[in-house]
């Protein structure tokens, strides 16, 4: 109540001023001044047009001003388009602002500041907290994928607390890191983003091109992702309450065989073999091919579908409460959020407690301070287990259960099949990983003198994390034998020190100038420790008590640590807005690398012309901005792991004296003289914003050259070395992107905008020491990594029985291209059958607004692509023993070209990797959200200042032959191999695709 009148005495007095240099005829107009969504918006500007004569809204976004008759009100704020209003007759006039969603003088994040988005050089693709707000997301990383261009983010299956992997315009190394560098307020991270609330989030910028990321040196050769956190302003104290609820479901259902169709499967399985008659089934064949269960479960018509048993009902929820806003000394923004998504695969849960706290205090006009800080603690199950796999091979006609309803180890006479129902009884599987971090970015300033700043910037980040591990006797993977069990530690400190120096001037109006210097230094310390144990005496215990087992299987310490030490400077001028130019040079020296080579300098330079500002454009009517950009600079990947350019020893065993003994022998081949790799980037953009911006965005093409890539060498074995680490080959990537964003229909109440994201990136080896290396899969031409394989153009029909013979095959297998037309299939007709790097992605959302009313509709595709589906591999062998997916089999009656006869005389299909590889396109509808925002008068009734209702799905549909020709899950795929999936790979062991129906609240107080 204090505050409230304090306001109104404040925004009096203001009044009181205005009106005592108006004219006494003035009429007094009064009002409210809204958002978008409906929410007071404090601080805007009302100002009499062609005067200077003006009011600013109060914390509850209202005003009051006198006007003269026939006097026209400009309405505006940062980040919205200015509206005039006419007021006549009106003496109470409220509005609602739009976002201005091409504003040129928009502040955008960049390395060591900030700039206006009119005023970059550099390639830059931002996403804002509206993004990200619209998926239930795990990890900020899912909101990059598709809003922004150049930027490939793929999450392979469902598996909750799983990361996502984010490839910025492709990749340019064979064995280092094509990871880009995560900045969490100025602060680089080592760890992902897993433990950052998204909700804390107000933008990620993405600097891609040299010019943006040259300011990082080393870390930034694979781009950089910049996270800001929320932080407090100066006004009344604002509390938030955020939460949804929402059911995951299995989008589809896996299709194996049921009882029926695997019965005809293991029956043709054995008539290719001969050992079951041709024609239709009988009792008497059955009786001698099908085992008592078996033939008791057709005569019953019993079938168990174990996969959808071992499905359930997912959730996932988050909660959040925040409070914000500060004094003229201090901001402040904390949080708190409680999140958990549990998968749709029973044991399979993540959940995740973070609190934060940013703060910032002036204290005088010329030193500040601040903090923020992440406190966070995860628990994930299931990371390591995946029931699903055992369920899909598991043959339905076996008994699961008995009469009373115990379960039966071994529903069929296979011993090498247990029952994928023991793998769920509680106790029986435990796969535990506790996750604790505490992260802080503390900073101080001193503006020295008019225009002179010092920066110092502190980054303390611990990670504390374990993972338990059991497994019982009762699983497959013991099938009776003892229990184990096992722990695995690691402690990292990784810290950060940045001192800044700025200094901004302008002469003569016209000429603007910002230079830069930093000198920094990180470090990082790894320690590892692991014991596996076997014969744990009681499995309560799970792995809580290791030392009671009777076996120590395996254990170990390790620690690992790096440093790097940086100087870097920067120079941005521009002259009338008009002419733009960035300088940077960068120094960096890393441990990882040897004495010769352990300083490396990238510098940059570029060029940006606001033609739109030239006197021959600036009357135009229909362009808004038109900025030419050009760059060119170099940056360097230090990301190898340490201790490569060192010759290491290894342990050994050996017979002393007719004893065992163990001793050291040299395991690695050093090499001091190994260099940084260094990828030199053209850039050329065109930025433009055109009919009052109702068209706006960026086209930019790009060329990253990347030269003496870090990758083993291989070595004859009869040195005693299998290879060492060097630098070898050059890669290249080129590409086009495109954003673009519109308004489409902005008429009344109603508004629809649509964004557009395109990117095509071509990635190339295009030089090898040696030439093709085609035991490490690298050809010169093609992509870092490329599915090379005999490619399978059909299957062998009854009328070509010569011609099949000819090749060692018969009707019914498969039939595969004779490249070389040699008349012999063997490894000299492997070809490319294609990579994982798609041709194109490309993601659009379109948005509508009417009065209270949003809507949302996000689409997210990549297109031209190839997968390896080792999820066919797994569960496609046609060996007519384990159950196998439902797919379109040859046999004398069904001539198809798609899969091969069944064989039980074969393990798996002649040929059989040749079935791997599918067309990965797809198309997704990532998001459709609908919401509703209150009326701040009907919000205030209940006590609040803001509310807004919403409910949304999350991937609803995914359109791609994989899943609807292929029985295939999701032909989402690393690009790079990762958390144990191949690169381009589907894994056999995937959790399958999921659609979310949530329900939400966003409410402030």
């Amino acid at each position: 109540m204090l505050t409230k009148i304090y306001t109104r005495f404040t925004a009096l007095l203001l009044l009181c001023f205005i009106t005592s240099v108006s004219w006494a005829q003035d009429a007094q107009v009064s009002g409210t001044v809204y958002d978008e969504t409906g929410t007071p918006l404090p601080g805007a500007t009302v100002l009499l047009k062609g005067t200077t004569t003006g009011a600013t809204t109060d914390l509850d976004g209202q005003y009051s001003i006198a006007v003269p008759s026939g006097g026209v009100l400009v309405f505006s704020f940062i980040g919205y388009t200015p509206q005039e209003i006419e007021v006549g007759n009106q003496s109470k006039i409220d509005i609602n602002l739009l976002p201005d969603l091409a504003d040129l003088e928009e502040v955008v994040v960049v390395g060591y500041g900030t700039a206006k988005k009119s005023q970059l050089t550099g390639a830059i693709s931002s996403v804002g907290s509206k993004e990200i707000a619209e998926l239930p997301i795990t990890d900020a990383r899912q909101a990059l994928q598709g809003r922004a261009a150049g930027v490939d983010v793929t999450q392979p299956g469902s598996k909750p607390g799983s990361a996502p992997q984010v490839r910025i315009r492709g990749r340019r190394s064979f064995n280092a890191s094509n990871e880009p560098l995560y900045v969490v307020d100025g602060i680089p991270i080592v760890g992902g983003l897993n433990d950052i609330n998204p909700q804390d989030i107000t933008s990620m910028e993405v600097l891609k091109d040299a010019s943006a990321t040259a300011i990082y040196g080393s870390r930034g050769s694979n781009g950089v992702v910049l996270v800001t956190t929320k932080r407090g302003t100066k006004g009344k104290t604002t509390v938030s309450f955020d939460g949804y609820y929402g059911i995951n479901k299995s989008l589809g259902r896996i299709d194996v065989f049921n009882g029926p169709e695997f019965a005809e499967y293991k029956r043709e399985s054995r008539r290719t073999s001969g050992e079951y008659p041709a024609g239709p089934a009988t009792p008497e064949a059955d009786a001698a091919l099908f085992e008592p269960v078996e033939l008791e479960s057709l005569e019953l018509g019993r079938s168990t579908d174990y996969p959808s048993a071992l499905t359930r009902n997912g959730a996932i929820q988050s909660y959040q409460v925040g409070v914000s806003g500060g004094s003229d000394k201090t901001t402040f923004f904390v949080s708190t959020n409680y999140f958990k998504d549990k998968g749709v695969i029973i044991n399979q849960d993540y959940t995740r407690y973070t609190f934060r706290a940013n703060i910032d205090h002036a204290i005088n006009d010329k030193i500040k301070f601040g903090t923020s800080t992440l406190v966070s603690y995860s628990e994930r199950n299931g990371e390591n287990f995946n029931p699903m796999g055992g369920a899909l091979a598991e043959n339905p006609l076996g008994k699961p259960f008995d009469e009373e309803g115990n379960l039966i180890f071994l529903p069929t006479s296979d011993g090498l099949r247990t029952n994928p129902f023991a793998e769920i009884v509680p106790g029986a599987q435990e796969d535990l990983t506790k996750n604790y971090r505490i992260f802080n970015s503390i900073f101080a300033s001193w503006e020295i003198t008019k225009g002179l700043t010092y920066r110092v910037v502190f980054g303390p980040d611990f990670t504390i994390s374990r993972n338990g591990r059991f497994t019982g006797s009762q699983t497959n993977a013991r099938r009776g034998g003892d229990a184990t069990g096992s722990i695995f530690e690691e402690f990292r400190f990784n810290y950060t020190l940045e001192n800044i120096l700025t200094y901004n001037k302008t002469f003569n109006e016209k000429h603007n100038l910002n230079l830069t210097a930093l000198q920094s230094v990180q470090e990082d310390n790894l320690e590892q420790s692991s014991i596996s144990v076997l014969g744990i005496p009681a499995e309560s215990q799970l792995f809580h008590r290791l030392g009671d087992a009777s076996q120590i299987t395996g254990a170990n310490t390790n620690l690992v640590q790096w440093s790097l030490m940086s100087f870097m400077g920067r120079l941005n001028y521009d002259f009338d807005g008009k002419y733009l130019f960035t300088a940077t040079l960068r120094a960096d020296g890393s441990s990882r690398f040897g004495e010769n080579n352990r300083f490396a300098y990238f510098p940059s330079v570029a060029l940006g012309w606001n033609i739109a500002k030239e006197d021959f454009l600036a009357n135009s009517n229909s362009i808004d901005q038109l900025k030419l950009r050009v760059s060119y600079g170099s940056i360097g990947n230090q990301a190898i792991n340490p201790y490569q350019t060192q010759a290491l020893l290894g342990r050994t065993s050996y017979a002393y004296d007719n004893s065992p003994a163990f001793g050291y022998r040299p395991n690695t081949i050093g090499n001091p003289d190994l260099r940084w790799e260094t990828s030199t980037t053209f850039n050329l953009g065109l930025d433009f914003a055109i009919w009052k911006s109702r068209v706006f965005g960026s086209l930019e093409y790009y060329i990253t050259n990347t030269s003496d890539l870090l990758a083993p060498q291989p070595l004859p074995n009869s040195i005693g070395f299998g290879g060492y680490t060097t630098n070898i080959g050059e890669t290249q990537n080129r590409g086009v992107e495109l954003t673009l964003s519109t308004l489409n229909i902005e008429k009344g109440d109603f508004v629809w905008s649509t964004d557009f994201v395109f990117t095509k990136n071509t990635e190339e080896i295009i030089d090898l020491p040696n030439g093709d290396d085609i035991s490490a899969g690298r050809f010169i031409g093609q992509p870092l990594t490329v599915f090379y394989d005999l490619k399978k153009i059909g299957i062998w029909q009854l009328d070509e029985l010569d011609e099949a013979t000819a090749y060692g095959s018969v009707p019914g297998e498969i039939k595969i291209e004779d490249l070389n037309q040699d008349g012999v299939i063997n490894s000299e007709d492997r070809q490319f059958l294609g990579s994982a790097v798609p041709d194109f992605a490309m993601g659009i959302t379109n948005r509508f607004n009417f009065k209270g009313f949003d809507l949302s509709f996000f689409l997210y595709g990549r297109f031209g692509y190839m997968i390896r589906s080792q999820f066919h591999t797994g569960n496609n062998s046609l060996a007519g023993r384990y159950n196998n997916l439902d797919i379109n089999y040859w046999t004398p009656d069904n001539p198809t070209n798609d899969y091969p006869r069944p064989n039980v005389n074969q393990e798996r299909a002649k040929y059989a990797s040749s079935m791997e590889y599918f067309d990965g396109t797809f198309i997704k509808v990532r998001n459709i959200n609908f919401g509703y925002n209150f009326t701040p008068e009907a919000a205030e009734r209940i006590g609040m200042t803001g509310l807004r209702i919403y409910t949304s799905i999350q991937q609803p549909f995914i359109f791609a032959n994989y899943r609807s020709e292929h029985k295939g899950i999701d032909p989402e795929v690393f690009l790079d191999g990762e958390q144990g999936v191949g690169a381009g790979a589907v894994n056999a062991n995937v959790s399958p695709a999921i659609t979310s129906f949530t329900f939400g609240i966003n409410a402030k107080f």
